[in-house]
């Protein structure tokens, strides 16, 4: 049992965010992230191929923008990440942080449709990041 009482507030902004997101019908979220290859020099050459996986967070929301005039046209998203589902994905890749996770991301999928990161911020509370805020923008398909 965690002590969510006021004198000990680590945890509880991270428990408040993950309820937030669980009741706003809180779904999953899939980051398609490179695989680290041993040897660069050979992965330099084209002689390893690059690997990815699928790597699951959760409980995220996903939210449009409001749309804005733009040359391109394309719709902004937001997607709010729960920090507890980034940290265990990030000790589960021995990665050093949350930063190096969304670094080595090339695409995330919400319910089918592939998105890319245009900027991550983060949301502390009693210095502790309790909840990830990603801006996305659709992934077009590219014509081959």
């Amino acid at each position: 049992m965690s002590d969510t009482a006021p004198r000990n507030p680590v945890g509880a902004p991270q428990m408040l965010a993950d309820a937030l997101l669980r009741s706003m019908t809180g779904t999953t979220a899939l980051l398609r992230v490179t695989g680290t290859n041993t040897d660069t020099n050979m992965s330099e050459l084209g002689l390893v191929a690059t690997a990815f996986a699928d790597v699951v967070v959760s409980p995220v929301v996903m939210r449009k923008l409001r749309p804005t005039w733009q040359e391109d046209g394309e719709s902004k998203w937001e997607l709010f990440v729960s920090a507890t589902g980034v940290e265990q994905q990030v000790s589960a890749l021995d990665l050093s942080s949350a930063q190096s996770l969304f670094a080595m991301t090339l695409a995330v999928t919400v319910a089918g449709q592939d998105y890319l990161i245009e900027s991550i911020a983060s949301n502390e509370a009693f210095g502790q990041v309790y909840l990830y805020r990603l801006l996305l923008r659709e992934a077009r398909q590219q014509a081959v």
